[in-house]
């Protein structure tokens, strides 16, 4: 629904025309336009005054009318400061000063508050029908929303009212004074601080006093205010058990963190639920003031752990703080080498995250070991060859005391690690090693050929075939070569590399004589099954341990490029039964395949025939109910 002509001029301003429509019998002052809104409405949001005295004339105005989110005329003008509009609405005696919206629940009181209308909260204050502890939606009362703004003068307006509740919070606990304090309004914080009706100390739904807020929002002269209180408890801890102090070094507020220490009632070495002290969290984000002001006191453990053993340092390493780290290496009273929970040092963990600089500092210690492995069996040079840190690699591999080739718990080398990863240039760096065995399989028997092979890395798979020393053809413990996984994961320029090698078979089976193609096939890698046909040293209808062949896989599992391809070759017999006497055809059948079911009939596949239990494909098909088929 549109606005009417009187809606239009009303919002507008246009005295002359408002009068002009108002002299008409047709036309009704109260229409209600596009959300409800009259044009009572409209010329009082705009701050009309002559057009609001015009409609406010008419004997049969409703001034009160809502619109559809239950905001009046008033309400719209208190709201955006109109004060002339707002003095016309409360001479009458036929409006609701106090009337709330639908969206926030909202009083006129409250939005003058909420955007700093003094005059207009004066004018509302001077109401007996106005309650001024009404809270909105939130639980926000007026003074709560003058607090938070900062509006000094309206929270003088607000707490010179006899019946106000200076300490109401809002549904998440937080008191007017909590705000403030949290916002940093200094003077209104002296405000509240001179009553004797609010709490100081008083915390929200987590437990956070204002104090705690102030510190953990940067706000020093709020801070020294609350400190200088008796009744504020400097070392309150939230519902994480974290203190002011915890959270004023949290955020690097220095000089909060001076403020705090200078007291000789605070706790600077309280950890929280977690274990995690306030030099923990320094070291943890850096801060390398706070952690020089933390260091000086003789009351703080710096290498006090949290509940998952990790030091200062710990952290400190891991972020790559190299400010904190070399103050924490430079006491007597912090160890190093050190390991965490899973074993790892602080050298492994600084060289598994790559900060070159802190693996340096660490390596020109003599009490840091620099071969020193996990529980997993990795050494932070396996680690750093792992992740690709190629300048922390050379670091290591230059030492003595540090073994290239250390196997972890599931005998990877770090080669391998690499290798698997597709770190090309470390990979260079190791192979350059006479002390390093390109070869060396894992528990598993996977060399790190067969590791690159397996996830595509091409270059590196170069890398290694350039090698006298590597065996391309080495199988697993499951008998599957690099070329067979290479072409079971569909790793076609990897596949290409190995299949111009003299020094393979390219129809090696695994364990289960499944040969590179069967699997190719399997997974319906067509541009991978075409590389293994084109040869003559491949057989193409050669069965696993169940007598199932490439071309029964590939219809098993509806992979119809593969099935044309297969169909394709005078060496493949179409219709040859597994172990279970089951044909391709009815393998496709049993699984739905129409597309691959029509090409085996094609090729003169009896649909007829029968498996060793007696079925045909189509009372497999029905079976299935696939009505297709």
């Amino acid at each position: 629904m549109g606005y009417t002509p009187l809606a239009w001029a009303a919002g507008g301003g246009h005295e002359a025309v408002v009068k002009i429509l108002l002299g008409r019998n047709d036309v009704d002052p109260n229409k209600v336009g596009e959300n409800g809104r009259t044009p009572l409405l409209l010329a009082a949001r705009h701050g009309h005054e002559g057009t609001t005295k015009l409609l406010l004339g008419c004997d049969d105005i409703n001034p009160d009318k809502p619109d559809r989110s239950g905001r009046t005329p008033l309400w719209e003008a208190a709201r955006w400061g109109h004060e002339e509009i707002v003095k016309l609405f409360l001479r009458r005696d036929d409006i609701n000063p106090d009337n709330r919206d639908d969206i926030c629940d909202r009083t006129p009181l409250l939005w003058a508050v909420n955007n700093g209308h003094e005059e207009e909260v004066r004018l509302l204050l001077g109401r007996n029908d106005v309650n001024p502890n009404r809270p909105d939606g939130y639980g926000c009362t007026a003074l709560w929303w003058a607090a938070s703004r900062g509006y000094e003068e309206i929270v003088r307006l607000l707490l010179g009212w006899n019946d106000i509740s200076p300490d109401k919070p809002d549904h998440s606990g937080c008191t007017p004074l909590w705000e403030a304090a949290s916002r940093g309004h200094k003077e209104t914080v002296k405000l509240f601080l001179r009553r004797t009706d609010v709490n100081p100390d008083k915390p929200d739904n987590e437990d956070r006093t204002p104090l705690w807020r102030a510190a953990r929002n940067g706000r020093e002269g709020v801070v020294k205010l609350l400190l200088g209180r008796s009744d504020v408890n400097p070392n309150k801890l939230d519902r994480l058990g974290r203190t002011p102090l915890w959270a004023a070094v949290r955020w690097g507020h220095e000089e909060i963190v001076k403020l705090f220490l200078r007291r000789d009632d605070i706790n600077p070495d309280s950890p929280d639920r977690f274990g995690s002290t306030p030099l923990w969290e320094a070291a943890r984000k850096g801060h390398v003031e706070v952690a020089k002001l933390l260091l000086r006191r003789n009351d703080v453990n710096p290498e006090k752990p949290d509940d998952d053993d990790r030091t200062p340092l710990w952290w400190a390493t891991k972020k790559g703080h190299e400010g904190v780290v070399e103050l924490l290496l430079g006491r007597d009273d912090v160890n190093p080498d050190r390991p965490g929970r899973y074993g790892s040092t602080l050298l492994w963990e600084a060289a598994r995250e790559g900060h070159e600089g802190m693996v340096k500092l660490f390596l020109t210690r003599g009490d840091a070991n620099p071969d020193k492995p996990n529980h997993s069996g990795s050494t932070p040079l396996w680690e750093a060859a792992r992740r690709g840190h190629e300048e922390i690699v050379k670091l290591f591999l230059r030492r003595d005391d540090v073994n290239p080739d250390k196997l972890n718990q599931f005998g990877r080398t770090p080669l391998w690690g690499a290798a698997r990863r597709g770190h090309e240039r470390v990979v260079k760096l190791l192979l350059e090693r006479n002390d390093v065995n390109p070869n060396k399989p894992d528990q598993a028997g996977h060399t790190p050929l067969w590791a690159a092979a397996s996830a595509g890395h091409e270059e590196i798979v170069k890398l290694l075939l350039s090698r006298n020393d590597v065996d391309p053809d080495k199988p697993d413990r499951s008998g599957r070569t690099p070329l067979w996984e290479a072409a079971a994961r569909g790793r076609e320029p990897v596949v290409k590399l190995l299949l111009g090698r003299d020094d393979l078979t390219p129809d090696k089976p695994d364990h289960r004589h499944q040969t590179p193609l069967w699997w190719a096939a399997r997974e319906g890698h067509e541009k991978i099954v075409k590389l293994f046909l084109s040869r003559n040293d491949v057989d193409p209808d050669k069965p696993d341990q169940s007598g199932r062949t490439p071309l029964w896989e590939a219809a098993a599992r509806g992979r119809e490029p593969v099935v044309k391809l297969l169909l394709g070759r005078d060496d493949v017999t179409p219709d040859k039964l597994d172990n279970e006497g089951q044909t391709p055809l009815q393998s496709a059948a049993h699984n739905g395949h129409e597309g691959v079911r029509l090409l085996l009939e094609g090729e003169e596949v009896s649909p007829n025939k029968a498996n060793l239990n007696g079925k045909t494909p189509p009372r497999a098909a029905a079976r299935e109910t696939t009505p297709e088929l």
